[in-house]
């Protein structure tokens, strides 16, 4: 273990103990918002702090251990010796692995909800048809972790697939696993109408963006110009006898959010609130971030919404990842939702990469 590491490390472990000590003065306890701040920043220290007081015990273990190897004559001891080095020395590397990992400061969004905005691209009819094998890869896949799915717009396309659809996943984790969606997606297939054969390429734009609680972003009423009108299907043709659909506008950033997917007025506008709310998020997010742009190059893609990052190959079976240059010849379990393999290596490298500028 690196000596910066350690350092690191006792901070952590100084800054624990204080906590604790603050957690039972009276004048804490009272101050019921300060109490609570305290008690999730006392929790997010608990793991890191355990294992590595784990591992210090270890290296104790492992140094008498040595030293008993070094100047003990005793053939029972010696072996004890032996015995007790062959199991400490494999638990002292797994975490030393892991301690690093664990000094990452987590993603305060990792364990939300998500809002996933999936709308077809460049490539006509054939964009709207791979939109909805998008929906139908991330549905699956949230199937597959127990997660719910609720659809909040959809807008089809006259040949089938999806010109757009904006639909919640709500499960612990839901964030953590799937951020790095978001982005321009590219698929190069043959269409079903192409009678010569040749391969088109066409794109889907993800978003995946964190719910946003009420208390988390503060949205005055007066800031919002709410407009009902009547739903309309595909063609502009009208499909409700009532203004239920609903336009709402947040004029200090302007961003507007439409629904009319429900009946109610009431729901889509509840609908439209919870888009509104992580739009609204997301872009004071994107303009604090602009500020310190140095960061945005080492991230792995996590909220560019105009990075191309991944390729879907029908005639070679092939899913490219570029960000990471992975590629795999699971094309089909892939749109059906079997995407660990590509998350999992997206979280390696973000980690590695967030390890390389810390230590």
């Amino acid at each position: 273990m690196n000596e910066r590491l350690k350092e690191a490390l006792l901070e952590t472990e100084t800054r624990y103990e204080k906590l604790q000590k603050m957690l039972s003065d009276p004048e804490v306890i009272n101050d019921q918002q300060r109490f609570q701040k305290l008690v999730k920043e006392h929790a997010s220290l608990k793991e890191v702090v355990a294992r590595f007081r784990e591992y210090k015990q270890l290296m104790k273990g492992i140094e008498e251990a040595r030293n008993l190897l070094k100047n003990s004559d005793d053939e029972d001891s010696i072996t004890l010796a032996e015995m007790e080095l062959a199991e400490l020395e494999p638990r002292k590397e797994e975490l030393e692995e892991k301690l690093p990992l664990l000094l990452i400061p987590k993603d305060p969004n990792d364990d939300k909800n998500v809002i996933v905005e999936i709308r077809a691209g460049t490539g006509g009819d054939e964009a709207a048809l791979f939109a909805g094998d998008l929906y139908r890869m991330y549905s699956r896949y949230a199937e597959g972790e127990g997660w719910e799915t609720e659809v909040i717009s959809t807008s089809d396309s006259e040949v089938g697939g999806l010109k757009e659809v904006i639909f919640v996943i709500e499960g612990k984790g839901a964030y953590s696993r799937l951020k790095y969606e978001s982005g321009v997606h590219r698929v190069q297939r043959v269409p079903t109408t192409e009678s010569s054969g040749r391969i088109h390429t066409s794109t889907a734009t993800v978003a995946v963006l964190p719910e946003v609680e009420d208390v988390e972003i503060e949205i005055e009423q007066n800031d919002l110009n709410i407009e009902t009108y009547r739903s309309s299907g595909p063609g502009g043709q009208s499909v409700n006898t009532t203004d239920s659909a609903v336009r709402i506008t947040h004029e200090p950033t302007g961003v507007v959010v439409s629904c009319q997917d429900e009946k109610s007025q009431h729901k889509n506008k509840k609908k439209a609130m919870r888009i509104l709310r992580a739009r609204i998020k997301e872009k004071l997010e994107a303009e604090k971030q602009a500020e310190v742009d140095e960061a945005r190059k080492t991230q792995i893609g996590t909220g560019g919404r105009s990075e191309r990052i991944r390729t879907y190959n029908f005639p070679q079976g092939r899913v490219t990842d570029h960000r990471i240059n992975l590629t795999t010849h699971q094309l089909d379990s892939i749109l059906d939702g079997e995407i660990d393999e590509v998350v999992d290596k997206l979280i390696a490298a973000d980690q590695a990469e967030k390890l390389k500028q810390v230590y």
